[in-house]
């Protein structure tokens, strides 16, 4: 009997949280197919694949259908997206290896908190109650303060994007001449600018944390 209480495999691949994250990959895999061509479709398809990441965490928590599997494929898909924005911003701007420096910090900080969060037995990798980071344990403690962080940092991109003229184009000049030209400019790019400086240095204190949680391991092993 309990053999039959058990969800299947197939059960679980069609999880609504799970179905909505295969969506989010057919629309990024058509806007960055369209990116060069329409870059009003690629930021609208992004920016709703972005949004929909919100959606099945709450598809997942009220129909209760939490899965690892939709765990993995949640955080993959984020940063193969991310990660493909970022190739290329680091085309169309200089200097590129900003954003492939960025892309290097996101995709390396996630890998390893994930992977630490494995062998120190825990079930999410969003569980740092026992950092002594409180900027750490907000940003993953309180889903407003965490989205904010998000959100700016991809609509930071996104509006890079559509701001890039050519293949010459100085990232700093970009964004000075933006900031100028209104206040309501300056306001948008300092409000997402922050929000965004923020995900990057939680990203380095992620990076950091998880390889002492890995070298703890190793000595805590061998004694």
């Amino acid at each position: 009997m309990a053999g039959k209480s058990r969800p299947k495999p197939l059960n679980v691949y069609l999880y609504i949280p799970n179905i909505i994250g295969y969506l989010r990959i057919l629309m990024n895999c058509v806007a960055f197919a369209v990116c060069f061509v329409d870059k009003k479709l690629f930021s609208l398809l992004y920016f709703v694949s972005f949004v929909c990441d919100a959606l099945d965490g709450w598809f997942a928590r009220k129909f209760n259908q939490a899965s690892t599997f939709g765990a993995v494929l949640d955080m993959v898909t984020d940063r193969v997206s991310t990660a493909c924005l970022l190739v290329i911003l680091s085309q169309v701007y200089r200097p590129g290896l900003v954003f492939l420096s960025l892309l290097a910090l996101d995709i390396s900080s996630h890998w390893l908190q994930m992977y630490s969060t494995f062998l120190v037995g825990k079930t999410s990798h969003k569980d740092v109650k026992d950092s002594s980071s409180c900027l750490f344990r907000l940003y993953y403690g309180n889903r407003m303060f965490m989205g904010y962080c998000c959100v700016s940092c991809e609509v930071l991109y996104i509006t890079l994007f559509l701001l890039a003229r050519n293949e010459t184009d100085s990232l700093i000049d970009v964004l000075v001449n933006t900031a100028t030209t209104s206040w309501i400019y300056l306001v948008y790019l300092a409000l997402f600018l922050f929000g965004w400086a923020i995900k990057q240095f939680v990203n380095i204190i992620q990076m950091k944390t998880a390889a002492d949680a890995c070298v703890l391991y190793d000595v805590n092993k061998k004694q």
